[in-house]
């Protein structure tokens, strides 16, 4: 696999900065949950669960940007830890349905605060309070940008 390396240029402009510090976040908080139950591709599949409700293959696929193909393996990992179900369409028999068991809607309770307690702490001991009111109006920007058609939908 070749990596390809950015410019001087590139490595200074707003967009390729805003990358390398959300690629960076990301992994330090990945680092601070290794404890964890859900490794990151759980993780967002069971968030998208606990988001959309239910959903087929096909379906969870779409919202993760996923192939179908792709999800195999993980989900039947994570039916045999008893985080999803997979079930009979109620509204189409020949259709199955994923659906997030109470034993998923609890590893993601904990991921997610294992996470938050990280961010608050290194947040708190880190940055001032016009930092992190700077930090919190770029998330919701940065919500806006990832899931335009989400805020569609709630703003129905």
């Amino acid at each position: 696999m070749r990596i390809i390396m950015s410019s001087a240029n590139d490595r200074e402009s707003d967009e390729a900065q805003i990358v390398r510090a959300v690629l960076r976040l990301a992994r330090a908080m990945r680092r601070s949950a290794r404890a964890a139950e859900l490794t990151g591709g759980a993780l967002a599949l069971i968030a998208t669960l606990y988001r959309k409700g239910p959903l087929s293959a096909v379906a969870l696929a779409r919202a993760e940007g996923l192939q179908p193909q792709s999800l195999s393996r993980l989900l039947v990992r994570m039916e045999a830890g008893m985080l999803i179900e997979r079930g009979i369409d109620p509204e189409d028999r020949r259709r199955h349905v994923i659906t997030l068991t109470s034993r998923g809607r609890n590893a993601l309770r904990s991921a997610m605060t294992q996470r938050r307690e990280w961010l608050g702490s290194v947040m708190a001991e880190r940055l001032n309070e016009t930092e992190r009111a700077s930090l919190r109006a770029a998330a919701e920007i940065m919500l806006r940008i990832a899931d335009p058609l989400e805020e569609d939908q709630a703003a129905d």
